[in-house]
């Protein structure tokens, strides 16, 4: 379903402007290939935080603390 709408959005922009679409159409790999390392820093700052809140709350799971769910 994203790929459609992408892909409609991308008609639209060419039926509008087909330069802009045709320098997006070249550039959407080397816009993905920049994005990597951001990704890859965005995953090891979701683990970092994580483990910080496996940490903070483990003295709560050894007193038998009970997890509240939602």
């Amino acid at each position: 379903m994203k790929f459609i709408l992408l892909l409609m959005l991308w008609a639209i922009l060419m039926a509008l402007s087909w330069p802009i679409a045709l320098l997006l159409f070249l550039l959407w790999p080397v816009l993905w290939l920049l994005s990597i390392p951001f990704r890859i820093v965005g995953a090891a700052m979701e683990a970092l935080l994580a483990l910080v809140k496996a940490l903070l709350f483990l003295p709560a799971r050894l007193l038998g603390g009970k997890e509240k769910k939602g």
